[in-house]
């Protein structure tokens, strides 16, 4: 079982800038920060601040107590396609805490793409244009400390010059996968882990489902010939930023790793990035997924945690 924490982010006062790709057709919006969306997480509003509301610290991140809290807004229809959206806030984060940007696209066979962040150097690139996407803001600090805070967050909607190739099949990639247990915790989306629950985790918040939804999913088979899909409710193990399923152009971190490869796998078997993860952990088990009870006991029929073949459906 593994229990890893979302990202800290070491930040003072933020100004998240990425500066929109010249073009000559953009367009910009205020986003709602008083908004109510039914995927909504441990999120507080007041005065027009957001803040994180004072939940319990998730699953995920118990080793290090973090709290994280996530604001959906509404999808938004643009008058024209873009690919890149770049984001601009005004708030503060100290220097425990993080405050980040995501944005995805609905894809034209009705699919979302993954969550892709707007960081200050550059605007999130989708991987195809799109007249139709989301944003979040995920907000993560040590439990009862103050936290981040938002007061306004500017969008910007355009072209880059090219956005990521976008798979042709979906991809599937042998990992070594944890059970995750933990009942009566709660994942990084807000569900609260039931007795015997399917869903999984992986190591990155680009593939982040809404709590009781199934947008990203993956098929886990094991070597006994059972399978299971399920959704992703949770980020771990280990690290909170290793898409490793990606391509290096478009992998969060840790782009010198073959593709498909977790960076705690490449830690535990030949020490890379020192045997550490992320945070300075020793890694002790080179997983690239956890597993709900349910998923593990029942869907997969597993005894100990064990080398799977995953597939991410969405990719």
């Amino acid at each position: 079982m593994r229990k890893t924490p979302l990202l800290v982010a070491a930040a003072t006062a933020l100004t998240l800038a990425a500066a929109a790709p010249a073009t000559a057709a953009t367009t910009s919006w205020t986003a709602d920060l008083a908004s109510h969306n039914e995927d909504d997480s441990n999120i507080a509003n007041n005065d027009g601040v957001v803040r994180l509301a004072g939940g319990p610290a998730h699953a995920a991140t118990d080793q290090l107590d973090l709290e994280t809290g996530i604001i959906m807004f509404d999808p938004r229809r643009l008058p024209a396609k873009s690919n890149s959206v770049s984001a601009t806030v005004d708030g503060d984060v100290p220097a425990d805490s993080e405050l980040a940007v995501d944005v995805r696209g609905l894809r034209a066979d009705g699919q979302w793409t993954e969550w892709t962040e707007a960081t200050p150097d550059a605007p999130a690139v989708l991987p195809e244009a799109s007249a139709t996407v989301q944003v979040r803001m995920m907000l993560t600090a040590p439990y009862g400390s103050t936290g981040p805070a938002a007061r306004k967050l500017t969008l910007t909607a355009g072209n880059s010059m090219a956005a990521a190739a976008a798979p042709k099949a979906a991809r599937s990639y042998k990992v070594f996968a944890t059970r995750e247990g933990l009942v009566g915790g709660t994942t990084a989306n807000g569900h609260k882990i039931k007795s015997r629950d399917h869903f999984v985790a992986l190591p990155s918040g680009k593939a982040l489902s809404p709590n009781g939804k199934k947008t990203y999913q993956v098929k886990v088979c094991a070597a006994n010939g059972r399978c299971e899909t399920a959704p992703v409710w949770d980020v771990g193990p280990w690290n909170t930023k290793d898409d490793y399923w990606n391509p290096k152009a478009s992998r969060q971190s840790w782009k010198d790793l073959p593709q498909g490869k977790p960076e705690a796998q490449a830690a535990y078997q030949s020490g890379y990035n020192g045997g550490k993860d992320q945070f300075g952990r020793k890694v002790a088990n080179p997983a690239g997924i956890d597993l709900a009870d349910g998923t593990f006991l029942d869907g997969l029929k597993l005894t100990d945690n064990a080398w799977v073949t995953v597939t991410y459906l969405w990719t």
